[in-house]
């Protein structure tokens, strides 16, 4: 849900700004894109060259990581709506009839999405599944490394087991690399700032909003 509240406009006498993104959401959302920023740039530079401390400042990043990704988790079950992030038929129906007009092949009006357009939600869930894996294979990692909470044991699992959770954390790295360029990309695009905008000051203006969305999808309290 959306919460409405009213703020002086030089342009407006009086605009409706409408909370898209509360704020323990935005801080939620930062610490964990600090924390991925850390990790890739703790695990690159060393190949590059750079010599630091890196181990250190890279498992306080991915722990930090973990339990930010764990209150998002329990934050989302207890108080959010969860099926605002669930891919519906009315999306899908939405995307194909963009697809047709993009090819010309039918002039049809596609429909307004929810909160979350179709491809916030396929590009959330990839990514969600992509940093759960650098999760999961990072605290495993952890147990090779001394650590103020244990001591390492490298043999906790055998070889082949330890190379397929290398392996899966280096795929799960590089993939967040891309999966960042993209963000970036579409948050700084011009026609995307004020989503941008709405994950640093939490609000959207009820012009956006009416545009944008469905009130039915996504209604306004």
């Amino acid at each position: 849900m959306a919460e409405s509240t009213k703020e002086d406009n030089p342009d407006d006498n009086v605009q409706t700004r409408l909370i898209r993104h509360r704020l323990p959401d935005r801080i939620l959302h930062w610490m964990m894109a600090f924390c991925v920023l850390t990790l890739l740039t703790t695990s690159f530079l060393p190949i590059l060259g750079f010599k630091f401390a890196w181990v250190t400042l890279h498992w306080i990043a991915g722990l930090t990581l973990a339990v930010a990704a764990l209150c998002h988790i329990i934050r989302i079950l207890i108080l959010k709506n969860l099926r605002l992030m669930f891919i519906e038929v009315l999306d899908l129906k939405n995307a194909w009839q963009m697809a047709r007009q993009i090819l010309f092949l039918k002039d049809i009006a596609s429909g307004k999405p929810g909160k979350y357009p179709l491809a916030q939600k396929l590009f959330h869930h990839a990514a969600t599944l992509v940093i759960l894996v650098s999760i999961v294979t990072g605290l495993l990692m952890m147990v090779r490394i001394d650590t103020p909470f244990w001591q390492r044991n490298p043999y906790w699992l055998s070889d082949p087991t330890w190379g397929l959770i290398y392996v899966l954390h280096g795929l799960a790295s590089m993939t967040l690399v891309t999966f960042i360029m993209i963000h970036v990309y579409f948050a700084i695009r011009p026609e995307n700032l004020w989503i941008t905008r709405s994950m640093i000051f939490g609000w959207i203006t009820r012009k956006n909003y009416l545009s944008k969305y469905d009130p039915d999808r996504w209604p306004v309290m």
